[in-house]
């Protein structure tokens, strides 16, 4: 298959995918809200933010191992890549091992650390429940999934996501509503993680008959797992360090607000990363085959990937607000509509989010060992900001830690990629950021003298999607006249392969 169409494959199914998990989702936690109230809200988050602390076990090894595999893919080395495939599928069952041993001490300790009304035995329920689909998914699957992906066929593993996520949501919410308790409806998932390990088993035997892992395991190729650990520890400290220390000073009730907020941007963040996991593979064959054109490719990536980041972020910055508000309805154990909130998780979303292309860039070179004391140092002033300022500014004090350490790992990570990687001035990359910063407080100071009516579900989706398309073509629009060359490029990319696919068409 063709890499246009794999890249559009994984975009239409991506996107498909996330809109039906938005859909579902947004019904889940507020039944579970109306259900069970804040605090088990609160601790289910919780627990599912510290499983990712968690997922530090897997050290790497699917970062490593995705790396690895773009070269040999692109070189349509079966060999090598049935080595690496060995390789990790052995690092990946000793992970599941120490995994369940880490469900173990959570179970025990976790109960004891947080002050909580929710009988002990449910919270060592729910953490065992949430753990072991990790377990299923290191043991079985994993590394067929990398595969795919370094192949570029994400779309598979996304339409497999797309039907097991819909019974897994329509279960829950079923379940919610005839009135189960939370274990019952906490077991779906990993009822679905066996369903998804099942079919992948089978689509491997059926479609991927020259995969063999019974070779001899390259280990070298996949040795800078070590390194990639350290950066999954600084990726990690900034998505998660919040809930911890909210949930050990502040309270789940706290917690349950902080992932209200959390719950619309994280959403955005997934299809950006359907995006961008979809154009990927693209780039890391390309930087092993033609380093003049992955220059060509990575700033089209870098230009109109970042001004579709900011574009999303400004429309939820708009309308976040009257959605909580309805969304929350009813809830009175805690206030959760604070005008300062948005302000301060848009610049945590756009900071994280914004650096993709020179975190991309980085990953894909193999920079892993030396930008690894920068993830640290990452770590430390998130952990340490976060701690001294929750005590004097409460959950603004968390967000202004990962605010700090990001706006210091960002700078880092555009002057590293620009000046190792890309050999250029990283003041390239800045300009693009200071003409999308501009923009977005443009349109957000335009849209405060506009007052719309937002009192309702639909009249929120009415006035969403107009705005949505107006702000996406004002800064994609911004973003080509800023950079005429690459916007030529782009459009000629695009005519290219629309007429390939015509004159195919009419032959």
């Amino acid at each position: 298959m063709k890499d246009t169409k794999k890249i559009s494959y994984n975009i239409i199914f991506g996107f498909a995918a996330e809109a039906l998990t938005i859909l579902l989702g947004f019904v889940i936690p507020r039944l579970t809200l109306k259900s069970f109230g804040s605090e088990i809200n609160g601790l289910v988050n919780s627990v599912s933010q510290i499983y990712s602390y968690v997922a530090l076990l897997e050290a790497g090894i699917g970062t490593a191992t995705l790396q690895a595999l773009y070269k040999t893919v692109a070189n349509k080395d079966k060999h090598a890549t049935n080595r690496i495939l060995a390789a990790t599928d052995k690092q990946y069952k000793r992970t599941g091992i120490f995994y369940i041993l880490a469900i173990a001490i959570f179970s025990i300790v976790y109960p004891l650390v947080v002050k909580t009304t929710i009988p002990t035995m449910t919270v060592v329920l729910i953490i065992i429940l949430n753990g072991a689909g990790s377990v299923i998914n290191y043991s079985f699957t994993a590394k067929y999934f990398l595969l795919l992906q370094a192949q570029g066929k994400n779309y598979i593993q996304t339409a497999l996501y797309m039907a097991t996520n819909m019974l897994k949501n329509i279960s829950r919410i079923v379940l919610l509503m005839l009135g189960f308790d939370i274990i019952s409806v906490q077991a779906i998932p990993m009822c679905m993680t066996i369903v998804q390990a099942i079919y992948m088993l089978w689509y491997v035997r059926k479609h991927l008959k020259w995969v063999d892992i019974s070779v001899e395991p390259d280990f070298k190729s996949i040795s800078q797992s070590k390194n990639v650990f350290v950066h999954k520890i600084g990726e990690l400290v900034f998505n998660n360090t919040d809930n911890i220390v909210l949930s050990i000073f502040c309270g789940l009730k706290v917690v349950s607000v902080y992932s209200m907020y959390t719950m619309l941007y994280s959403m955005i963040l997934t299809v950006l990363g359907t995006v961008s996991s979809s154009l990927s593979f693209k780039l890391g064959q390309t930087f092993h085959k033609n380093k003049e054109r992955f220059m060509l490719f990575y700033d089209c990536y870098e230009i109109y990937y970042t001004a579709f980041v900011f574009a999303l972020y400004t429309v939820a910055h708009h309308f976040i607000l009257p959605f909580i508000a309805l969304y929350t309805e009813g809830i009175t154990d805690i206030e959760y509509i604070d005008k300062a909130l948005p302000w301060l998780f848009i610049a945590i979303y756009m900071l994280s989010t914004g650096r993709s292309a020179p975190g991309l860039a980085i990953s894909i070179s193999g920079n892993f060992k030396s930008t690894q004391w920068r993830s640290i140092l990452e770590s430390v002033i998130n952990i340490v900001v976060s701690i001294v300022c929750v005590y004097f500014f409460g959950i603004y004090g968390v967000l202004f830690g990962t605010i700090a350490a990001l706006f210091y790992r960002t700078n880092d990570m555009i002057i590293f990629a620009n000046k190792r990687v890309l050999h250029r001035s990283p003041l390239i990359t800045y300009k693009r950021w200071l003409i999308n910063v501009a923009t977005f407080f443009l349109i957000a100071f335009i849209s405060s003298f506009i007052k719309l009516d937002l009192t309702s579900y639909f009249k929120i989706i009415l006035w969403c999607v107009p705005y949505t398309i107006i702000t996406l073509l004002l800064f994609f629009g911004i973003a080509s006249l800023a950079e005429p060359k690459i916007a030529k490029f782009a459009i000629d990319l695009i005519l290219e392969k629309f007429l390939k696919r015509n004159k195919k068409e009419l032959s």
